[in-house]
């Protein structure tokens, strides 16, 4: 099972979310080491305390103010036993509780004029620690001066607070960066669309195709480059396998013809016509490779072809052949002229190699019929085996033969397609009319 990709983007954006917990993490772990380092062992009270007693506080029926009883309150008292506190009203009117300490009275006679205090006792003295806090309470603004609550260390303090800072900061951070990660990788990658539409573009008949380096990110940049060197590579190879093939066929025409000339002044007889028949093959094999260089390096000249002509025509030149080897040839066309753009003789080519092939395949025997249909259709059918459903896409591969004892080298086809292609058309094989196998081309029509 192929492995799914896994996302760059995705990928980045967790990794920095990781790498932003952590370096938050190292944060509060240093100051915390540097607060333990300082030896700091002073403690503050808890300005909670203040709180519980502002939601206690309420007004009598002659304006006075106390306290309502409350879970909190009676928690707070057992924390804290010596807890005390005072407050006093926006009326000048006071409330307290517990035992105040002298150096407190003072400050506790003026409390409305304080808003906000942490109180600490000299060398670390708790007793002398209290809080000063200002609330908008149900009995309206109060001022509440409170002491002996429960203590907390700095360290804890600078602690808890942190992490009242780390968490929210690193929720931010999170989500700036899930949004701002992808959109940054996504323009940073957007060049790589074109990349791989050029890539999907490249076909070893449209060779030259090169990918553009241009908009892609520089670390990329390496990768198209060597893909582009590969490219060069295989173009090189491809045009040395094409010129050898075609300089191999070249070479090859004179000694067969030479050969053909000395087996024809050979005394007739089975020997010299079997003889004959595989110089034959082997000068048509040689004439496909010339015609499929010829493909490669001369653009298909256009001009109106009529197929029902080209059909009667290649039929008649090949229809000796065809009753020599054992068969029948049947044409069939209307009247009508059927117009095609396209090259003449790659067109004539083509018909021809699809009947050559059927004479070749069909089994000696049954009628070879070819077809020309007004939509822009030729047919050659035959009577013989048929190609099974299987190998219908490969025969149209060079050298690719069904059996490794089938005459001819597997390119007669190979050349049909390529001339089909090139006339924006296209070629299958089906099952004939009477079993055997029918290659249909078809062409788009001369608008």
């Amino acid at each position: 099972m192929k492995k799914k990709a896994r996302s760059l983007k995705w990928r980045l954006v967790w990794q920095l979310i990781a790498l932003q917990a952590a370096v938050l993490s190292v944060i509060v772990i240093g100051v915390m080491s540097l607060l333990l380092e300082a030896n700091i062992s002073d403690k503050i009270m808890e300005a909670g305390a203040a709180e519980i007693v502002a939601n206690a506080v309420s007004r009598d029926a002659a304006g006075e103010l106390t306290l309502d009883p409350s879970p909190d309150l009676n928690w707070l008292n057992a924390e804290a036993p010596d807890f005390w506190f005072v407050v006093v009203d926006d009326r000048g009117k006071s409330l307290s509780r517990g035992t105040i300490p002298p150096a407190f009275r003072r400050m506790a006679e003026d409390l409305g004029r304080f808003s906000y205090g942490d109180i600490r006792g000299a060398s670390g003295d708790e007793k002398l620690s209290g809080v000063i806090r200002t609330f908008q309470s149900k009995v309206g603004p109060i001022s509440v001066l409170a002491g002996a609550g429960r203590m907390l260390s700095v360290p804890f303090v600078v602690f808890v607070l942190s992490q009242l800072l780390v968490v929210p900061l690193l929720a931010l951070l999170a989500l700036v960066t899930l949004v701002v990660i992808p959109v940054i990788v996504t323009r940073a990658f957007a060049g790589m669309k074109e990349i791989a539409g050029e890539a999907e573009r490249i076909d070893i008949d449209r060779r030259g195709t090169r990918l553009s380096a241009e908009n892609v990110p520089a670390e990329v940049a390496p990768l198209v480059n060597a893909v582009n060197d590969a490219l060069n590579r295989l173009d090189e190879g491809y045009d040395r396998h094409k010129r050898f093939l075609a300089d191999a066929a070249h070479e090859l025409r004179t000694p067969i013809a030479i050969l053909q000339t000395r087996l024809e002044d050979l005394a007739s007889g089975p020997e010299q016509g079997r003889l004959l028949a595989d110089i034959a093959r082997l000068s048509l094999t040689a004439e496909q490779l010339l015609d499929l260089q010829r493909l490669d390096q001369q653009p298909c000249q256009m001009s109106p072809v009529d197929l029902v002509a080209l059909g009667l025509c290649v039929t008649a030149d090949l229809a000796p052949l065809a009753i020599a080897a054992g068969y029948q040839l049947s044409y069939e066309a209307g009247k009508e002229p059927v117009l095609v753009s396209g090259d003449q003789a790659s067109l004539q080519r083509a018909v021809t190699n699809l009947i050559q092939n059927a004479i070749e395949h069909a089994g000696g025997q049954g009628t070879i019929t070819v077809t020309v249909e007004r939509s822009g259709c030729i047919e050659v059918s035959d009577e013989g085996p048929g190609i099974p459903a299987q190998h219908r896409e490969q025969i149209f591969e060079p050298f690719y033969r069904l059996q490794a004892r089938d005459h001819g080298a597997g390119l007669g086809l190979h050349l049909v397609q390529e001339v089909v292609q090139r006339h924006d058309g296209h070629v299958v094989v089906i099952d004939g009319p009477q079993g055997g196998s029918c290659f249909r081309m078809t062409l788009p029509l001369l608008s």
